[in-house]
C-alpha cells in the first residue's frame, strides 16, 4: 500500500509507483470514481482532458472572485 498526506490546500503527492503504474507526467488529468466505499484514480486520456478543458471554457459564469469567495472552501 502506498501513501501520501493532504496538504492545507487538500493536495497530495502521487507516489511514485503510482505515477509509473499509470504512466504519469506533470500536467496529466486524473479521474475521481466513487464505486461502493472506495475511491478509484485513473489517468484521464488525451481526449476526456481536452474535452475537460473544452467544457471548462463554458463555464465563465461561474468564474469571478466572488464565486471564488464563496466556494473556494469547497
Amino acid at each position: 500500500m502506498k501513501a501520501s498526506k493532504l496538504t492545507s490546500k487538500y493536495q497530495a503527492t502521487v507516489p511514485r509507483e503510482v505515477r509509473e503504474f499509470l504512466g504519469l507526467a506533470a500536467g496529466d488529468g486524473l479521474q475521481w470514481e466513487i464505486e461502493d466505499d472506495q475511491v478509484v484514480v485513473k489517468k484521464l486520456s488525451r481526449l476526456d482532458l481536452e474535452w475537460q478543458k473544452a467544457i471548462e471554457m463554458t463555464l465563465t459564469e461561474w468564474n469571478s472572485p466572488e464565486d471564488d469567495k464563496a466556494y473556494g472552501s469547497l
